[in-house]
């Protein structure tokens, strides 16, 4: 793998963590900005590179460093909010894959991306919050309130930075695509078919 290719992974797992910690307390999933590195890595590095970055910043949390909302280790993965940082790691894939495969270029297609992208994480995350506190920490949340808390909660906050990410990843593709391409062009004539960042 590419020198470069890590520093891109590096840099969204960084901002994940930056994101981790930035939060506002509610019950039982805290609001934070993780989900706006998870757009931005799908979309701007592609659903491989932008799907290691998230699996990077899982492996980091599990192995001990204090990364996630509320600390790390292996043991977080018995915490409710656990579902959620699976969901980082297929929302990255999914938008990647979505932004290019269909080549999204407008920013409502582009939204509509990122919504798709939310809903995964939504998914992942309420799945695991309802096991969670019904077989590991014994207080079942019925489905009406693992929805209400999991998603319905924290979901204008999130539907907000969709659309905020929407426009940035809309300003920023075209230059990041710019910036690759004339990287390549730098590089000798025998490795520019190899390099695939976007």
């Amino acid at each position: 793998m590419r020198a470069k290719t890590l520093a891109y992974i590096s840099l969204f797992t960084a901002l994940t963590v930056v994101g981790a910690y930035i939060k506002i307390p509610i019950p039982y999933i805290p609001f934070t900005l993780q989900i706006v590195p998870v757009y931005l890595a799908g979309a701007l590095l592609g659903p491989r590179i932008g799907m290691l970055s998230q699996i990077c910043y899982v492996t980091i949390g599990l192995i001990g460093v204090p990364v996630f909302a509320e600390g790390g280790g292996f043991g977080y993965i018995f915490k409710p909010t656990f579902g959620y940082l699976l969901g980082y790691i297929a929302g990255a894939a999914l938008n990647g894959y979505l932004i290019q495969k269909l080549q999204l270029q407008k920013i409502f297609s582009i939204f509509l991306a990122n919504a798709a992208t939310l809903s995964v994480v939504y998914l992942f995350g309420c799945a695991w919050l309802y096991g969670s506190m019904k077989w590991i920490i014994e207080k079942p949340l019925s489905i009406q309130d693992t929805l209400f808390f999991g998603m319905i909660l924290p979901i204008p906050g999130d539907l907000l930075l969709c659309v905020i990410c929407s426009v940035l990843i809309y300003r920023l593709k075209p230059q990041i695509r710019r910036f690759i391409l004339d990287s390549q062009a730098a590089q000798p004539t025998e490795n520019k078919q190899k390099t695939n960042y976007l």
